[in-house]
């Protein structure tokens, strides 16, 4: 047998070679101190089996990894799953990155400020009017994005902002997330301001560039690491036709949610065929 790699994590080992015996690739698991070691049984396929540990290093959490176990249902009763075992708070950070969890502390503070009276509103709302478009508050085009008016409006933005903002600053780096951000919060806001006025705020925005670029840059590169399933970019252009259509009531960013959006699938299009000529 040839050893493959050495997991801390029992239940991630076990979904892992669950994973390779749906692919052909029979496994064994052995328990140490050190973690635990996956043997692979056919050493004639040791290429094709270091293809799969290298992508399952990039992404242990995916789900294709628990599907495999699911399936397979056949625990090993030699291997202890607790050894190792992330706990859920463990694994919501793992799939963070620090400017995500910062963006998300700050849009719950400042929602704790404005629930106990503070007037937080008049300090990061939008520009009021055109002429203070270019006076030097400036931190104003962006602002309004941390600026959520419901619990369900917050929760709603900060989880899909938790899943694809770790998703693209785990795997392309802090900074070209802060880049999406910034471009994802001041040019709908922009837009919806001059569609509507003043009055909007929240994270929606930015959450739709980052659907509209995760997903068309996996659609450029199907084998790359960032991927959105076609059913929830579909969501999303739905809940954006929603919008328009009035059900959900006539407070809606609806300008600002449908260019992020565009804005996305414009970034992830270039940013793709920068790769493709790579």
């Amino acid at each position: 047998m040839k050893q493959l790699l050495v997991i801390n994590d029992a239940r991630l080992a076990q979904s892992f070679a669950d994973y390779l015996g749906s692919r052909g690739l029979h496994c064994e698991l052995t328990q140490s101190e050190t973690g635990i070691t996956v043997w692979l049984a056919d050493e004639s396929r040791v290429a094709e089996a270091e293809v799969e540990v290298k992508r399952f290093l990039k992404e242990p959490f995916h789900p294709r990894y628990a599907e495999a176990s699911w399936q397979s249902g056949t625990p090993n009763q030699r291997i202890d799953y607790q050894a190792g075992h992330h706990s859920l708070s463990a694994q919501f950070l793992i799939h963070a990155g620090p400017l995500t969890l910062l963006v998300m502390l700050l849009c719950l503070c400042l929602f704790g400020l404005q629930f106990i009276g503070l007037d937080i509103y008049a300090a990061l709302s939008f520009h009021p009017d055109l002429q203070q478009l270019t006076g030097w508050q400036i931190w104003r085009f962006i602002t309004p994005a941390f600026l959520h008016f419901t619990p369900l409006h917050l929760i709603f933005n900060l989880m899909w902002w938790w899943y694809l903002g770790g998703m693209v600053e785990r795997k392309l780096g802090s900074s070209k997330l802060l880049l999406l951000l910034l471009v994802g919060a001041a040019i709908p806001n922009l837009c919806e301001f001059l569609v509507s006025g003043p009055d909007f705020g929240g994270l929606s925005a930015v959450v739709n560039v980052l659907v509209g670029y995760v997903w068309m840059l996996g659609k450029r590169h199907p084998d790359g690491e960032l991927q959105l399933p076609d059913g929830l970019f579909m969501f999303m252009l739905v809940w954006v036709a929603i919008g328009f259509s009035g059900l959900l009531g006539s407070n809606l960013a609806n300008t600002a949610h449908l260019s992020g959006l565009v804005i996305g699938l414009l970034h992830g299009w270039l940013d793709g065929r920068r790769h493709a000529t790579a």
